[in-house]
């Protein structure tokens, strides 16, 4: 199968591999530890197949990073200004769920980001609470469409303008019960490393 990657698909599987290889893991190392196969994790770092946002969830939080900081790990920036036209996209090749980082990108990353969600009607992506365990807080703003979500055994349906704080580290899912698109904004404190 052949696959046409972005450069930043193409960047992320160079970098799931080489957070692998920084804590000496082999791929069947990080299969255990993430619950992904090792034949799923060799395909992604072979550019063979892109991964999906509940995939990346499951290895950013193997490695003990956010999902937010996996990604920004490879995106490209520097400066103190990320114009609309210049932030990183990223588009879950299930769900068609795209990220853009709203936050420039500083080395080491940032301990407060901003990330934009376009999350498509219908669409549904899980995240397990694993994914959240370096997250200090994380707050939802709806800025256009519905988002349904489920923390745990809690759940909230979201509509432009309402904000809602995350609780402790659960398993999550985002749902768009709306034929329209939902757009929301995530802010991420994460704690200190």
């Amino acid at each position: 199968m052949s696959t046409e990657f972005t450069s930043l698909e193409k960047r992320l599987a160079h970098r799931i591999r080489a957070e692998r290889e920084k804590r000496g893991w082999s791929l069947a190392d990080l299969a255990a530890r993430s619950g992904v196969s090792r034949a799923m994790i060799s395909k992604i770092e072979r550019e063979e197949s892109s991964p999906t946002a509940a995939l990346l969830g499951r290895l950013s939080a193997a490695f003990g990073i956010t999902l937010s900081q996996l990604l920004a790990r490879i995106e490209d920036g520097g400066g103190r200004l990320n114009r609309h036209a210049e932030q990183e996209r990223w588009t879950d090749p299930a769900t068609g769920f795209q990220r853009r980082a709203l936050t420039p990108a500083i080395p080491g990353g940032a301990p407060l980001e901003l990330v934009w969600g376009d999350l498509p009607a219908g669409a549904e992506v899980a995240y397990p609470a694993a994914a959240y365990g370096m997250i200090d807080d994380q707050q939802i703003l709806v800025v256009e469409g519905r988002l349904c979500f489920r923390q745990g055994e809690a759940s909230y349906d979201l509509a432009p303008g309402d904000c809602l704080r995350l609780g402790p580290p659960e398993d999550c899912v985002f749902v768009n019960p709306g034929t329209a698109p939902c757009r929301y904004v995530i802010a991420i404190l994460r704690r200190d490393r």
